[in-house]
């Protein structure tokens, strides 16, 4: 009995014991499998899978008890191959680094022929392994261990390893060639050409070796077509995206390669095919809502604003259901090709947004296409969602759709501020100012030696951090100026003139803080938009409060401020406009009639393609541009050619 244990634990080197636990081993190894079939499309898969990982670990343990033999190394690579993919099957923590079981496999392979390779790397130990060792018994189970190998290394997209390794599993003399030709299909065209060696009932395995080659197949396929999209190569991108739309993956995955598809189709300015490659999405999978983002953009590049908006309602609505559990036929593949492709620009095009973010698109799209009513319900919905704390679980990063808050905030008042709910507009931008209040210095001053900032001078770390800084405080500047800004056309609508020139006055005052200094206005250009940004606000701001003035009968001090609106935008036709107003009722009627010629005499299109050169304005500035508009007022203008005809008979007489 003591003996018949020994031999059990693989001590005993006999060659009738060592039979009998070959025997054994191999039997316990078909039961595992033969569990595993069972069980992979039933409700327990996941926890069979579990126990069978662990199972075949212990198994493959007992046979790596015994020195590597070549009699037994069938069996144990089967084990092995077996035993990682049902660990890669639990969970995808096996697939983010090199299986070492496989390493020690190889290694365990030339013990038996008398070899070592210890100091070789992975990419050299299997060329040494496929070259130098021919036992038929061993080719089989190398075949399967190295597409597992493959699988592996498309995880980490090192596509020239698995190309080469199986130029070395391929035997064929001419590997043919895949449907995508040049070089970027080249390890399609050797994937294809690689043989799979027959399964054999006595050493079976728990995912076949032909259906391991259809994932490897599609997972490089999508892996190169995303590689070729990110490199800008559409056409060669869109085939070999493609290609793996043909081939051997998931609903899930199929719907994710149909999104690049129509990525990939809007970025060769397809729009209409990309429509068809993501409702297509949408039709294989409509919880890859990723591609239903991507249908609001490519309709809001066709200016179909109705069909955008019912888009991203249906992508809120989506968002805010509990997605359904997870069918069990994705359990009937333990090596999947959702295992294998990973990259940046694949996570990015399949970024999930938070309904938050969908909320505030639904909110701008309405206001930027005068939906006044519709925006302000969907920004107080927003506003509502940052009061109840949701806006932690809002992502800020680059990807995000949502602007800075404080600019949300001002696009919230200024749709209020159009509906005509102007004390809402006001308490909003209150809170606009009240949060930037301790974030603005007493004195912000830009200068000109920020330009040398791109140098690589010593120090040029300090200095990068101090435009950083500097482009922080303008940004904050930028916001409490606009939220007086708003606050003075909200109070001037409200026929509280006074009120609205208070406001207006701290606009101006805020933006003294910024001194300019070197270069005047132009400066760097690092700093180049904040700073038309904020002469923009100042223009703005300048033109309300002397529209305010006028209407207190103040028309010198409206005045100064229509001749200092001029200084910072020469050529304006608002502040040129209300200069002349201005002047007229001040019975300065020669100087009024001189700018309204110099105006009018103005080249036509100087105006227009002046304006055209200039950045857009941020949205929450739009309607106040708007506001500053001087209305077309034929009344003074008849009068000024009145005045100038009378000038003109007095001249000539």
């Amino acid at each position: 009995m003591a003996a018949a244990r020994k031999r059990r634990r693989g001590t005993d080197l006999e060659p009738e014991p060592e039979g009998g636990c070959l025997q054994a081993w191999a039997a316990r190894s078909r039961a595992l499998v033969g569990r595993w079939v069972t069980a992979r499309c039933g409700p327990e898969a996941r926890q069979v899978r579990l126990q069978q990982g662990d199972e075949f670990q212990e198994l493959l343990l007992s046979i790596r008890g015994l020195p590597a033999a070549l009699p037994v190394l069938p069996l144990e690579l089967t084990v092995l191959y077996n035993s990682l993919l049902c660990t890669v099957g639990a969970s995808d923590s096996a697939i983010k680094e090199e299986a070492k079981g496989i390493r020690l496999g190889l290694l365990r392979v030339l013990e038996a022929c008398g070899a070592c390779g210890q100091d070789l790397g992975m990419e050299e130990l299997w060329q040494k392994v496929l070259q130098e060792v021919t036992v038929e018994e061993l080719q089989a189970p190398l075949h399967h261990l190295g597409a597992l190998q493959a699988a592996w290394w498309l995880a980490a997209s090192r596509l020239g390893s698995v190309a080469g390794l199986f130029q070395l599993l391929s035997t064929a003399e001419d590997p043919g060639r895949a449907h995508c030709s040049e070089g970027q299909s080249e390890l399609l065209s050797i994937i294809k050409a690689w043989q799979v060696p027959p399964e054999g009932s006595s050493l079976p395995l728990v995912q076949s070796a032909k259906d391991l080659k259809e994932i490897l197949y599609t997972a490089a396929a999508f892996l190169q077509g995303l590689q070729e999209l990110e490199a800008g190569n559409f056409p060669t991108a869109l085939c070999l995206l493609q290609e793996a739309a043909g081939g051997f993956c998931s609903k899930k995955i199929l719907a994710q390669i149909y999104t690049c598809l129509g990525c990939c189709t809007q970025r060769m300015g397809k729009p209409q095919t990309a429509l068809q490659h993501l409702k297509r999405a949408l039709q294989v999978d409509f919880q890859c809502l990723p591609a239903l983002s991507h249908v609001a953009a490519v309709y809001h590049e066709l200016g179909e604003t109705d069909a955008e908006m019912q888009a991203l309602i249906l992508l809120y609505e989506a968002l805010g259901k509990t997605p359904p559990a997870a069918a069990s036929s994705s359990h009937f593949f333990l090596m999947q090709t959702e295992l294998l492709v990973h990259t940046p620009l694949l996570t990015s095009l399949l970024r999930h947004h938070h309904p938050s973010e969908v909320k505030y698109l639904l909110a701008r799209r309405c206001l930027q296409d005068g939906r006044v009513a519709d925006a302000v319900e969907h920004y107080l919905d927003f506003l509502s969602l940052l009061q109840e704390g949701l806006q932690q679980q809002v992502p800020l990063d680059g990807c995000s759709a949502l602007p800075r808050m404080p600019e949300v905030f001002l696009e919230a008042a200024s749709a209020l501020e159009q509906a005509g709910r102007h004390q809402d507009a006001i308490t909003v931008c209150e809170e606009v100012i009240s949060q930037t209040t301790d974030l603005i210095p007493r004195v912000l001053q830009v200068e000109e030696r920020l330009e040398q900032l791109e140098c690589p001078l010593p120090g040029a770390g300090v200095a990068a951090g101090l435009l950083s800084q500097k482009k922080e405080s303008l940004c904050c500047l930028a916001w409490r100026a606009a939220g007086y800004l708003h606050q003075g056309w909200s109070w001037a609508k409200l026929g509280e003139s006074k009120e609205a020139v208070t406001q207006f006055s701290r606009c101006l005052s805020v933006l003294l803080r910024v001194q300019l200094h070197g270069s005047g206005v132009k400066q760097t250009e690092n700093l180049q938009a904040e700073v038309e940004l904020l002469q923009k606000i100042r223009l703005l701001s300048l033109t309300g409060r002397g529209m305010q003035l006028l209407e207190l009968g103040r028309q010198k001090e409206a005045l100064l401020d229509f001749q200092h609106s001029l200084q910072i935008s020469p050529g304006d036709p608002a502040a040129a406009s209300y200069l002349v107003q201005a002047l007229w009722k001040l019975n300065r009627k020669q100087e009024a009639a001189a700018q309204w010629q110099k105006f009018c005499q103005g080249s036509p299109g100087e105006n227009g393609q002046q304006q055209g050169q200039e950045r857009p304005l941020p949205l929450y500035l739009v309607s106040c541009l708007e506001q500053a508009m001087f209305p077309h007022s034929e009344t003074l203008a008849r009068n000024i050619q009145d005045y100038l005809e009378a000038a003109a008979q007095n001249t000539s007489s």
